[in-house]
Formats: C-alpha cells, structure tokens, sequence
C-alpha cells in the first residue's frame, strides 16, 4: 500500500490526473493485487510475465471487454513503471504484455434536427431551466468536455467577446469561442437565473440549486432530463456533444487544426477521428441523391 499512496501522489502532483482518472488506476491495481494474494505473491517486486499472463487470461476467463482490458493493463503499465522509476523493481514485467487490438468506434453524435429539438426543451422562465439551456448551449458551442465546463468560473468567461478560458487536461490552458445562441443563453442565466439560486460559491459559473459548485454528475444527469422530456429517443452524454460540436465544425468546412485546437486535443491523431465521421456521411448524402450512386 506504501508503493500505492506515493502512486497515488506522483498522479495527483506531477500528473496533475483527475479524481475519477486516479480511482480507476487504483481499482485496477486493487484487483491486480487480490490476484497476486491468491498466487501467493505478495510483493510487487516478485511478479513475472508469467503472473501477468495468468491475470490476462483471467480477465477473458471472465469475459472482461477488450476495452476493459486494455485500460487495467494501461493501469498496470503505469504503475510498474512508477516503481521502475523509483528503483524499487529492476525491470518491469508488464512491459512485454501486448494489449488486446481493439475495433475503432466512430463516436456518436447528434444531427442539427435533433439538437434543434433538444435546445428548445428547457422552461427558459425558471433559474434552472435558464441554467440547464446554457449548460447545454455551452457544451454544443465549445465543444469542451464536462469537466472543463463544472471548472469555469464566471471571470472565465468574455461574452463582449464570445470567448472562454477552459482547464484541459493537465490544467493545460486554452481559448474556446463561444456563439450567438450560448452568450445569450448565458447572459440570460448569469443576469437572473444564477442570481435566483442564491450562489455560495461567488467565483463558480453553473450553480445547483443549493447555490454550490455543479458538479459533473448533475451536469449527466441534466442532460438525461432535457432528453426525457423531448420526443428524442437518443442517449446522451457530455462527450456525445463534444463529438456533435466537432463532427459540425469540420462538416461545416473548419480545418483540421483549428479543430484539434479548440478541442485541446494534444495529437491530431485523436481529432482525426472525426473526418471518419465526416466522410462516412458525405458518402450516405452521395448515395441519397446521385442518380448513378
């Protein structure tokens, strides 16, 4: 546990990770180490590549995901690594594992209609219906990811302008414009709606009803309201709009790298994801309308 806690450390100071990043790395490692103690292994310092074969096979034994797999040898991977680092291994078993190849998914996204309907969902004459449309206006407009949003504060914000400063990963800084519809969702609730809740956090921008910080679970569960009360059949999440605000920019004609930007995005790489996307629908339009498709 020793080796966990500075673990635990090295994440939170020189990584800078999230909460939610940290209690996945130590579930995973948790888990490793039940099946160590069952192995009769009970230093870190003992593990073979064997052992790590053995778990591997486990974990399909158990019919684990692929995704699933991958992310608890990622884990494993970082952890060994650390102890690499800090001497107390001379290798690193986990380095010679081979993490399972994974299928490419194309992330989800919403068509304009179905947003339109979705944005037309809130009681804009209640505070919460005034945060709940700006919450969702802001996220499409932006196109950052949920924590960034619960992080702003109001001095983050330049609506004269129609910017906002957003922490990405790592408290990396970045610009992100803001449009028409998300400054005026946003004055709206800033100049009544957030007054109305009553705000004990005065720095915080999106407030819940107690007048305290959002949190990224009630921002989840807002959205799974709007849906409910639309017509809309979809499932939605924080992300899928984030990949709805990118698959419209780069349909729309935006470059790549203005994308990757405004996405905070470190490799473009990861935006490239997005023109699968683009070019998957260019090619259902083509089949649609050419008489000769």
């Amino acid at each position: 546990m020793k080796f966990v806690h500075l673990f635990i450390e090295y994440l939170q100071i020189e990584k800078n990770a999230s909460d939610h990043t940290i209690t996945n790395y130590v579930r995973d490692i948790e888990d490793f180490s039940e099946f160590l103690k069952q192995q009769t292994r009970l230093d870190f310092a003992a593990v073979s590549y064997l052992d790590v074969r053995s778990y591997l096979t486990l974990l399909h034994k158990k019919e684990y995901g692929r995704r699933t797999i991958a992310r608890k040898l990622s884990s494993l991977r970082s952890f060994f690594r650390f102890l690499q680092r800090e001497q107390y291994l001379q290798s690193n078993p986990i380095q010679l594992a081979a993490s399972p190849k994974l299928d490419k998914r194309l992330p989800h996204y919403f068509y304009s209609t179905e947003l339109e309907e979705l944005f037309s969902v809130a009681d804009l004459t209640q505070p919460l219906g005034q945060r709940n449309q700006a919450i969702l206006e802001t996220l499409y407009a932006s196109g950052m990811r949920v924590s960034e949003l619960v992080g702003l504060d109001l001095e983050h914000l330049d609506l004269d302008v129609g910017m906002a400063l957003v922490y990405g990963k790592g408290s990396k800084e970045r610009f992100v414009p803001l449009g028409q519809f998300a400054i005026e969702a946003l004055e709206r609730y800033i100049d009544n709606g957030r007054l109305q809740l009553k705000p004990k956090n005065e720095k915080a921008l999106f407030l819940n009803k107690l007048g305290n910080r959002l949190s990224d679970r009630s921002v989840r569960r807002i959205l799974n309201q709007l849906i409910e009360q639309s017509t809309l059949t979809l499932r939605i999440s924080p992300h899928k709009l984030r990949h709805s605000f990118a698959t419209h920019m780069l349909e729309g004609g935006a470059d790549l790298r203005s994308v990757q930007e405004m996405l905070g995005h470190v490799n473009i790489s990861t935006t490239q994801i997005y023109t699968h996307i683009t070019n998957q629908r260019l090619r259902e339009v083509y089949n649609k309308t050419h008489p000769r498709s």
